[in-house]
């Protein structure tokens, strides 16, 4: 491959990239062409995307973006795969593939640039999505209002409406007697 030819294929994969972080490295050159079909089809509609790539253009576009911890899974056939809503809902997407398709192998990831191997993709599949946490933080802070409604609204409402009304016979009374 000429220096050129080279060059402006590098130039290509630095644009699809755009700086992204997040994205699993996976082997699914076992895979026939029917379920690579099927599985890059489905992918697509959910926003994740798929690219076979060489190891070596690879390496040398991650050692430019300061990614160098990802030389280990970089070893045989690899393709890599980024998008979806984060790297939790793509890595759990990409597991639930290789449960379902035993060709599909998860090789590693990089996860807001450091490297992570097969088990620490498996761990953060597990794991809550970024709008599971941000609905849970939304749960945490609103939960101090959420106590002082529930005292005004509950036995303490009751409370206030009982001392209101004895203000309003003190008031009555004492307007009696003048």
């Amino acid at each position: 491959m000429s220096k050129v030819v080279k060059k402006m294929m590098l130039d290509d994969l630095r644009n699809k990239l755009d700086g992204r972080r997040d994205f699993l490295v996976l082997d699914l050159s076992k895979l026939d062409a029917v379920a690579n079909n099927e599985m890059r089809l489905e992918l697509a509609q959910k926003g994740i995307t798929l690219l076979g790539i060489k190891n070596r253009l690879l390496q040398v576009i991650l050692r430019d973006a300061g990614l160098d911890e990802l030389d280990g899974p970089l070893s045989g056939p690899s393709t890599l795969a980024w998008g979806g809503e984060d790297i939790v809902g793509l890595s759990r997407e990409m597991t639930n593939w290789a449960k379902k398709i035993e060709e599909v192998e998860i090789k590693g990831a990089a996860v807001d640039g450091q490297g992570v191997d097969s088990a620490g993709v498996t761990d953060i599949s597990k794991g809550p999505s970024r709008l599971e946490l941000i609905g849970q933080l939304a749960g945490l802070v609103l939960s101090p209002g959420a106590q002082l409604a529930g005292a005004l609204l509950g036995p303490g409402g009751t409370l206030s409406g009982q001392v209101q009304a004895l203000a309003e016979k003190d008031n009555e009374e004492s307007g009696d007697a003048a």
